[in-house]
């Protein structure tokens, strides 16, 4: 592949998906593209390039989810579905006990493994949750993803990868050399394709957003944009879940750390005070702005 054809790939990903590749990642293009270029009958990645300057919009989203990062697994870094459970939910529980309703989003969602994770967290507070409208909406750029999540069809490899033996057995039945999550599970999870880098307004607002391991692709710009359309979609006494490799701290003021609690942002409070007189997030102790 040649330069001039490697900087039409990184413009068109990162116009396209925010992905932001540095100058040095030609062999992961190389290695991910060459099978699809083949796949579509050409020889190689320059004639793959040339179809795609005849905005050849198919094959461009095929390309643009060949090089989407998709790795994910059942609770994944657990820490974060530690909080959901034992700080969030019971906040929540309390501060929506007058609406009785919930609503989640998992951005980036990928095949599935974390809305379906959020959704056997909130399975097991089925009780307390009785009578409450609960959402759980997961997005994912990749049309592919989305289909396998919807299927909740899952390898053994895959749900050895992070998943309880004993959810396993209580929320999966197999089939063959493969698990499939229950009906109850999978009818939890909305599943909608969106590109973060658009607008993602009419998704409404959030009570909990999880948005992990997908801003550490972008560049700093994006990432400030995403934070600010973000802030936007959560409710005064929200909170946000970041990766564990990823932080608002240097890029966006929409946000602010909890205390004692990695990965788990709450609005800002001031911009929180302009639209939410009073309103405080989830009983903890909240970081002033100053």
């Amino acid at each position: 592949m040649n330069l001039l054809d490697y900087e039409f790939l990184r413009k068109l990903l990162k116009e396209r998906s925010g992905l932001d590749l540095s100058a040095d990642k030609q062999y992961l293009v190389e290695s991910r593209l060459l099978p699809l270029a083949r796949k579509a009958g050409l020889p190689g990645i320059a004639e793959l390039v040339q179809k795609l300057r005849g905005n050849a919009d198919a094959l461009t989203t095929e390309v643009v989810e060949a090089m989407t990062t998709n790795e994910t697994f059942f609770f994944r870094d657990k820490i974060p579905f530690d909080h959901l459970r034992d700080t969030i939910l019971p906040a929540m529980l309390q501060a929506r006990a007058n609406r009785k309703s919930l609503r989640i989003w998992c951005a980036a969602s990928s095949t599935g493994q974390e809305p379906y994770s959020i959704a056997m967290c909130l399975k097991e507070k089925a009780q307390a949750l009785a009578g409450w409208r609960v959402e759980i909406v997961a997005t994912d750029l990749s049309q592919e993803v989305l289909e396998k999540s919807k299927s909740g069809i899952y390898s053994q490899f895959e749900v050895q990868r992070g998943l309880p033996i004993q959810l396993l057995v209580k929320h999966f039945t197999q089939i063959g050399e493969l698990w499939q999550i229950n009906p109850d599970i999978r009818g939890m999870v909305q599943h909608r394709q969106l590109n973060l880098l658009q607008d993602f307004s009419h998704l409404g607002k959030f009570d909990v957003i999880f948005c992990r391991n997908v801003l550490i692709y972008f560049d700093q710009d994006t990432k400030t944009a995403i934070f600010e359309r973000l802030a936007r979609q959560l409710e005064p006494d929200g909170v946000l879940l970041l990766g564990a490799a990823e932080s608002v701290v240097g890029i966006s003021d929409a946000f602010r750390p909890y205390p004692d609690r990695r990965g788990l942002y709450q609005p800002n409070p001031v911009r929180a005070l302009r639209t939410n007189v009073g309103a405080m997030p989830l009983g903890l102790k909240v970081v002033a702005a100053r």
